[in-house]
C-alpha cells in the first residue's frame, strides 16, 4: 500500500507513513506535530480507502490518498484504483423488493396523517392513523397504490399519505393468488 500526499503544486507517492510524515515536516505551513502525526499513523493503518484531508488554515488542505499505484505516473493514470471484487453483494433492500413485480396476495400497512374534525369546535386535526389491507397485488408499489386509492376515496382529501419508499409503508408477499 503507497500513499500519495499533495500540498497545493507539491506531490509525493510514498510506501509507508514515515516517508510520509517526513514529507509533511519538510512543509513549514503544515506544522506537524505529535497530534497530527498520531492521527495519519492511525488513518493509514485502519481499513478505510477514502481520502483524508486535514485543514491546515481556513479553507487550506493537504490531502493523504491510500493507493495500490507503483510509480507517480500509474498514480495519475489511475492504473491502481482499489478493488471492490472482495466487498460483499449488496442484499436486496426495501427500494428493491418494492419493485420486485411477483403477483399474489401482499398485505400492506400504512400509517398516515387522516384529517378529522372534532367534535364541539368543528375544526380540523392531523391525527396519526394506521391501517391495514390484504389485496391482489402484481408487487409492493401496487399493493401501496391499491391501498392508498381505496383510502383517498374514504377519507378527507387533505390528508397526507406517505412515500411507498419511507418506513411508514410496510408490506409482506402473503403468496401467489388463483
Amino acid at each position: 500500500m503507497n500513499l500519495y500526499l499533495r500540498y497545493f503544486d507539491k506531490e509525493i507517492l510514498v510506501d509507508n507513513v514515515d516517508e510520509a510524515i517526513a514529507f509533511l515536516a519538510g512543509i513549514e505551513e503544515i506544522g506537524m506535530n505529535p497530534v497530527l502525526e498520531q492521527d495519519i499513523r492511525n488513518y493509514v493503518a485502519s481499513d478505510v480507502f477514502y481520502p483524508k484531508r486535514y485543514k491546515t488554515r481556513p479553507r487550506v488542505y493537504f490531502i493523504i490518498i491510500k493507493t495500490e499505484a507503483a510509480t507517480m505516473q500509474d498514480f495519475k493514470e489511475k492504473k491502481a484504483l482499489h478493488s471492490t471484487e472482495a466487498l460483499p453483494k449488496p442484499v436486496p433492500n426495501a427500494l428493491m423488493r418494492l419493485t420486485e413485480e411477483r403477483e399474489g396476495w401482499y398485505e400492506g400497512a400504512i400509517d398516515f396523517k387522516r384529517v378529522l374534525q372534532v367534535p364541539g369546535t368543528g375544526k380540523f386535526q392531523y391525527r396519526d392513523t394506521h391501517f391495514v389491507a390484504r389485496c391482489k397485488a402484481m408487487s409492493g408499489q401496487d399493493c401501496y397504490n391499491r391501498i392508498v386509492d381505496h383510502l383517498s376515496q374514504r377519507v378527507d382529501s387533505r390528508s397526507q399519505f406517505p412515500s411507498a419508499k419511507g418506513k411508514n409503508f410496510k408490506f409482506q408477499y402473503l403468496g401467489y393468488c388463483k
